[in-house]
């Protein structure tokens, strides 16, 4: 069986404010913005190279907005997605690695897959992991 993960929906109380965020600070890419009346709006979002999608809209789901926690967003460079992303303007943490003591600043200095980590949320407080995999490796 082959299942494929290709939408998360993403409960926010402004539509027009979180898709401003997604597609102006964030980088995401419209994909769709539908609405059917007063009671139902769909508007999908894709992160940059993502094959998943998010929604935001109303009559969508019924969750809390801000209750989506700890969404990851893998980049194979976390120091050039941070830069990107504090460019655009989203308040997004220093970045952190998981050393032998704990956490310790910046990016794991051997660049090791799933060991440094960046944070941010959107307007509604729905929060977002930067995860670096894959750095590339200079020989």
């Amino acid at each position: 069986m082959k299942l494929q993960l290709e939408l998360i929906l993403i409960p926010v109380t402004d539509v027009d404010r979180a898709k401003a965020f997604y597609t102006e600070q964030a980088g995401f890419s419209l994909d769709v913005d539908h609405r059917a009346g007063e009671e139902f709006r769909v508007v999908q979002l894709t992160p940059p190279g993502s094959a998943c999608s998010i929604s935001i809209g109303v009559g969508i789901t019924d969750a809390a907005p801000g209750s989506a926690r700890g969404l990851h967003l893998v980049t194979s460079d976390i120091e050039t997605a941070r830069r990107e992303l504090a460019a655009r303007g989203v308040d997004v943490s220093e970045i952190r690695h998981m050393g032998a003591d704990g956490w310790a600043p910046g990016a794991d200095p051997e660049r090791r897959d799933y060991n440094s980590f960046a944070d941010f949320n959107d307007p509604d407080g729905n929060t977002w992991v930067l995860q670096e995999r894959g750095y590339p490796r200079t020989s």
